[in-house]
């Protein structure tokens, strides 16, 4: 799996001041399952070091002005940011990480003034702005926001499963596939959207008779739409009530009270969500029940990540 990422969080100094931003989750942990596809618009457009830069909006158009003696650096930076958005399309990345705040990279966190210096809130940097345009469906984040565990969680589940399709796409699949992979995602896209979760059942059953290639099309960009959204206590309880269904005849008295305890206390807050999925992964080993083993929704990325251990990976 490829991922693109702000050159300053690999430890690369890019830097206006000419450090780096070195993000030890990204580079230590992350980087066991990932290669990354490092980028720095500001490097390219300006060197390193450089005066700092910022966003002034004018008549609703964001400008690129040099903090040092406001000229107009737009079409500087827009040219690299450009020269940086093919670079990336075409080295098959699955995701992208930006540096949070900065008038290129932020993803809705640099601040945007007005020609007096007035602030006027936040904006999307040059960068990341053109991204969003350019890749629609492509999972992104900010460093910033992977403090927030549930953040975190949410965005590491998008990314791998964004990287399963990738290469489910790439496997040259026909439509019994697609039924088999749509299978395995069912519980982790119901605990995404309902409504979604059901259109996607829909496109997967085809009752059009529609050809292949049009099915998975159809079905792709709704997966990838699907997968950006993020889960909750509530749907995710949900989801896990519904495991718990296919285990009901088989479990006895006291393991049916204890999944139903977990499950309960992992809803408000007691427990995190590793403890029930725990449970359930036991049991459905015991009982065999290879509907439950064979979801997604338990293992979406490596365990060693333990991201469902975090009390705080659910809102």
């Amino acid at each position: 799996m490829k991922i693109a990422v702000s050159s300053c969080l690999l430890g690369i100094s890019t830097r206006y001041d000419g450090g780096h931003k070195h993000d030890r989750f990204i580079t230590d942990e992350l980087g066991k399952y990932a290669q990354f596809v490092p980028f720095c618009p500001e490097h390219l457009a300006f060197g390193t070091p450089r005066p700092t830069i910022k966003v002034v909006m004018q008549s609703d158009t964001p400008l690129i002005v040099s903090n040092k003696d406001e000229t107009d650096l737009t079409d500087a930076l827009k040219k690299t940011s450009q020269d940086e958005t093919r670079a990336i399309s075409q080295a098959g990345i699955c995701g992208i990480i930006f540096k949070a705040k900065s008038p290129s990279c932020g993803l809705g966190s640099a601040i945007a003034y007005l020609p007096n210096g007035y602030s006027i809130g936040k904006t999307d940097g040059m960068f990341a702005a053109m991204c969003k345009a350019d890749f629609p469906l492509l999972p992104m984040e900010e460093e910033g926001r992977l403090c927030d565990p549930w953040l975190r969680e949410n965005f590491i589940m998008q990314l791998f499963a964004y990287d399963d399709f990738e290469q489910f796409k790439a496997s040259s699949p026909n439509m019994g596939d697609l039924v088999a992979f749509h299978q395995s995602y069912k519980f982790m896209l119901h605990a995404k959207d309902e409504p979604s979760y059901r259109a996607l059942g829909r496109i997967v059953g085809n009752l059009e008779k529609l050809g292949f290639d049009e099915v998975l099309s159809a079905y792709e960009r709704l997966f990838k739409e699907t997968i950006g959204i993020k889960s909750s206590i509530k749907k995710t309880r949900n989801v896990l009530e519904h495991m718990a269904g296919f285990l009901k005849k088989e479990l006895n008295a006291v393991e049916k009270t204890v999944l139903h305890e977990q499950i309960k206390d992992y809803a408000e807050r007691i427990v995190p969500l590793i403890v029930p999925l725990s449970t359930l992964d036991m049991l459905a080993k015991k009982y065999e029940t290879s509907y439950l083993l064979g979801q997604k929704f338990l293992n979406p990325y490596p365990k060693e990540l333990a991201l469902r251990s975090d009390l705080k990976s659910g809102k």
